[in-house]
């Protein structure tokens, strides 16, 4: 759903990409075992994801102690195309709309690095399948009560199984991918009613290696959130998106990843939408919508909102 670099793909595992699917009611039945809840929620994102033709236009909101960016997205038939129009909490300077529809252009124009775009994102979305269809064996779960859906977070009004996780320790990892789950800790939340994960909260307990440190580790502390939500119709998307990491690469390399994405604003667009079209849509957007006027009036908005409040 949204391309990741390849050096942080066995971090950003959990990037669901899960889309439409169907519901399959899994009531909140203390006599179903919580690795059952976990295996059922898996199998329907995985059937979902795969059976999903479904694609969005939305927001992303990224934030990283650098910098502030917010892009506009789609998912199209060729890629996923997004469109910078915000940096810093500013619109665009003329020079940096100059560069940003040249990058656009250049994969418009470019089949080979379109291409090889696409193919990075089925990858990623190769590991986070992998990954997910782990989660049963990989940790032991415990029940930790409920809580209620809400907007941004499962489906609003449906019930949410709270369950801590640790580590399995007779759990052998079968790849790399799979390996950064020996070390982490922490809960899923699970909408029963629609068999979806609507969060996971892992924190590595203990340094994680990959080939046996040669290819690099991940430091104790690092932490990932990940939520999704109902978007409408039984359509799920990933919401929210945090993720703090450091470590190392090939030895030598330090690994810093500090980001906190929110995604939002989701429409449904044509299934057969190509890149090209994507794009078009994308400056449309912005060009009917400047980045600076909604920020502005969101703000206006929220200023009200606090003063009915005092």
């Amino acid at each position: 759903m949204r391309a990741k670099p390849p050096y942080i793909a066995y971090v950003l595992i959990f990037t669901f990409a899960a889309l439409s699917g169907t519901s399959v009611l899994a009531e909140a039945n203390p006599n179903i075992a919580p690795v059952e809840i976990v295996r059922r929620a898996v199998r329907n994102e995985v059937t979902s994801n795969q059976a999903s033709g479904a694609h969005f236009s939305f927001k992303d909101e990224k934030r990283t102690p650098q910098l502030s960016q917010t892009k506009l997205m789609v998912e199209t038939s060729e890629s996923t195309a997004g469109l910078l129009v915000m940096q810093n909490g500013h619109p665009l300077t003329a020079q940096q709309k100059h560069d940003e529809d040249a990058r656009l252009a250049n994969y418009t124009h470019s089949p080979q690095d379109l291409r090889k775009k696409k193919r990075q994102e089925k990858e990623d979305t190769d590991h986070t399948e992998r990954i997910l269809e782990a989660l049963p064996d990989a940790f032991l779960y415990t029940r930790d009560g409920t809580e209620s859906g809400r907007q941004g977070l499962g489906a609003p009004g449906d019930e949410l199984v709270r369950l801590n996780f640790r580590p399995n320790p007779n759990y052998n990892p079968p790849t790399h991918v799979e390996q950064v789950l020996t070390g982490m800790s922490g809960h899923l939340l699970i909408d029963t009613t629609e068999n979806r994960i609507a969060e996971i909260d892992g924190i590595l307990s203990k340094e994680v290696e990959f080939g046996w440190g040669i290819l690099g580790h991940l430091d104790p502390g690092g932490r990932f959130l990940v939520q999704q939500a109902d978007v409408g119709e039984h359509t799920w998307e990933v919401t929210h998106m945090q993720l703090s990491f450091t470590g190392k690469v090939l030895l030598f390399k330090k690994l810093g990843i500090h980001s906190n994405d929110i995604y939002s604003d989701f429409h449904p667009v044509p299934h057969n939408l190509t890149f090209a079209q994507g794009v078009d849509l994308l400056k449309k957007e912005a060009a009917e919508n400047p980045p600076g006027a909604v920020e502005a009036e969101r703000k206006a908005n929220q200023t009200a909102e606090n003063h009915r409040a005092d």
